[in-house]
């Protein structure tokens, strides 16, 4: 992980510098921007490897700049958020944030969440291709493909379906989700994992148009059934 870029939007100047510091000592570089119209043409430019983004800046606010870079990266964000409101949380998943972090907050924390989400991001070496019918797993280019193409994907929705595809039927809890993909157990974020599942359904609904891949399973959490399986109508 050492010298890895971490890109700080924040526009409170002692947080920015806090933040600085500590990345500093974890052995992360890092550039801080306090102006939320200016992200998507740095990230654009520079590629970060990953974005702490605070909500609330001027120029743009926090939600607009997720969605303006996922546009044409998938580099993982994290929100920095002082709202307290889930459904404030919820709407930055949606976007595609991969994590958040609400104000105020341990720098420790925030160190421990970066390099959780980074290595998920990192291919694992000397693994192979696994095919699932017409879906292909490649950790070392960290790639999911249908039929040949590739899903653009956010590094926790590609943890995600990589989780679900590698047991097929298998129902998982939100919380075991959320070890699983996020390498710890945050209270209060069992509900958002339903935000990435939106997302991921919307993705891989043009694949299969007429089938439900991810199912909901009522009271428990979610199972994927693979293409091969979709006649058997079990499930909710």
């Amino acid at each position: 992980m050492s010298g890895q870029m971490i890109l700080v939007v924040e526009d409170e100047p002692k947080i920015a510098l806090l933040l600085q510091d500590y990345l500093k000592k974890a052995g992360f570089k890092s550039k801080i921007l306090e102006q939320g119209d200016i992200v998507a043409d740095y990230v654009q430019k520079h590629s970060p490897d990953l974005i702490l983004l605070d909500l609330m800046l001027p120029g743009l606010e926090g939600t607009e700049v997720c969605r303006a870079v996922r546009k044409f990266s998938n580099v993982p964000i994290i929100m920095l958020t002082a709202k307290v409101e889930e459904m404030d949380r919820i709407i930055g998943l949606e976007i595609g944030a991969d994590d958040y972090i609400c104000k105020p907050f341990s720098p420790r924390e925030v160190i421990a969440r970066v390099k959780a989400v980074l290595r998920r991001v990192v291919p694992e070496l000397e693994r192979n291709p696994r095919i699932h019918g017409p879906i292909r797993i490649d950790d070392e280019l960290h790639q999911i493909m249908i039929h040949e193409q590739i899903l653009s994907l956010t590094p926790i929705e590609y943890e995600l379906l990589k989780t679900m595809i590698s047991y097929p039927g298998k129902v998982f809890s939100r919380s075991e989700l959320i070890s699983k993909v996020q390498g710890y157990d945050f209270e209060g974020y069992e509900r958002t994992i339903d935000s990435h599942i939106k997302n991921l359904r919307k993705k891989i609904a043009k694949f299969f148009p007429d089938q439900d891949i991810i199912r909901a399973v009522y009271g428990v959490g979610y199972k994927l059934v693979t293409p091969e399986n979709f006649l058997n109508t079990d499930g909710a």
